[in-house]
């Protein structure tokens, strides 16, 4: 067997296939490769000659480079054969398709593949997702090279190693690429929603699969409303209520509400029973209005509490909460009425033995849930404010809205919706 150097998928496919005799065999119409190594290695030729399609074993190909591919059996003699369990398609399961570029966060396109020698045997080694891939293919690459030469273009390789990427669906009929889901994990939610919006509605689902239930829940919260909704309502039932579960309630009840009932329903009843009421209690409330906009996730304490116990909860509850919520202790008396507010600052430069009660300020701003959106977006503006709560027309606390809530509303990275009750 003779092969030399790389070579690329462009630059010998379609290439006339001779037997020994020198008798025509067919075209070169794909590769058959064996998964499960790093590099995978090419196991056949898939040669069409007609209407037929034959698979030609690695070990019977005698020469193969640019110029020349031959086998060592006759033309005659060739039966069509399948692929194995453990083999795909090279050509029509990678070529075109997409791939996760962790670097840039972004989707490219494998415009053609690179095969190099691997111990001895010839592999799959590389995607080529360039420019200069798309012209190789186009067989104007070449010119293309002369022109970039004449303008002082300089030109890059933009080659991604098998070894960087992996399987994002088991289907090897339906192969797509994506980095490993460490990585993924890694990256900033908005950058991975950036990511799901340019791929299929099945390479959707299987990014987010692939994703712990943190960072999947942080993603969906970037995307558009349709798809929110759609991904959800396609999910597994137990997967979408975790994930529902690790987003804000306010984030949760936007996403239910855009459920058909049966899904909804469905959803909430796998949800942890106090979860679930959340997300329905804010379903309650008007669209455009402050209890439209609240969260339920706030850092509350009674006002005799310590400053030092404040602290040593406030480390265990803020977790919890959205960072734009965890700036503002709300202290409430034992019927849940707010009474006063204390800043994470108040907390760190007053004295350990000082009560809640003693240090917070009662000069606090508040709206009732059916206050405007507007009405609500001009107080947070007027007054400078991080949270604002929501209170009913006996002072018990309801919710906040966050500042987080109001840019989203003069800047909107998706659009509100009408929360509706399920039940």
């Amino acid at each position: 067997m003779h092969f030399i150097g790389d070579i690329y998928v462009s630059e010998i496919l379609h290439k006339t296939v001779l037997d020994p005799q020198g008798e025509e065999v067919g075209c070169l119409e794909d590769f058959t490769v064996a998964l499960g190594e790093l590099f995978p290695r090419v196991s056949g030729l898939v040669v069409k000659k007609k209407s037929d399609r034959y698979i030609i074993p690695w070990e019977h190909v005698g020469i193969f480079n640019k110029k020349v591919v031959s086998i060592q059996v006759s033309a005659s003699s060739l039966r069509p054969t399948r692929m194995g369990e453990s083999e795909m398609l090279a050509v029509r399961n990678l070529l075109d398709k997409q791939i996760v570029d962790i670097n840039g966060a972004k989707v490219v396109r494998v415009n053609d593949l690179k095969f190099g020698e691997v111990k001895g045997n010839l592999c799959l080694i590389a995607a080529d997702v360039g420019v200069s891939g798309l012209f190789r293919r186009l067989g104007i690459k070449k010119r293309w090279d002369r022109l970039a030469r004449l303008m002082g273009y300089k030109q890059t390789t933009d080659l991604i190693g098998w070894n960087f990427l992996q399987p994002l669906e088991p289907s090897l009929g339906k192969l797509t690429l994506t980095v490993p889901r460490k990585q993924m994990n890694t990256m900033h939610p908005a950058d991975i929603a950036q990511i799901i919006s340019e791929v299929s509605q099945k390479d959707k689902q299987a990014i987010l699969e692939a994703l712990d239930v943190e960072t999947a829940a942080e993603t969906i919260h970037e995307l558009e409303p349709n798809v929110q909704a759609t991904i959800i309502s396609q999910m597994d039932e137990e997967q979408a209520a975790d994930i529902l579960e690790a987003m804000p309630p306010d984030e949760a009840a936007d996403i239910v509400a855009d459920l058909s009932d049966d899904k909804a329903q469905d959803i909430l009843e796998l949800m942890d029973q106090e979860d679930a009421e959340d997300v329905q209690e804010l379903m309650e409330h008007e669209e455009d209005t402050a209890g439209g906009l609240m969260t339920t996730e706030y850092v509350s304490f009674e006002p005799e509490l310590t400053v030092e116990d404040a602290l040593r909860e406030y480390r265990l509850e803020a977790p919890d909460v959205e960072q734009a919520s965890a700036y503002t202790l709300f202290v409430l008396d034992k019927d849940e009425r707010l009474i006063g507010e204390v800043s994470l600052m108040d907390l760190v430069l007053n004295q350990p033995h000082k009560t809640l009660g003693e240090i917070m300020r009662t000069d606090f701003r508040h709206v009732e849930p059916d206050e405007d959106e507007r009405e609500v977006a001009e107080i947070f503006s007027k007054y400078n404010l991080l949270t604002l709560p929501v209170l009913d027309e006996e002072r018990r606390m309801l919710g906040i809205v966050t500042v987080d809530d109001v840019v989203d509303l003069i800047l909107p990275p998706q659009s509100r919706r009408r929360k509706h009750r399920i039940g």
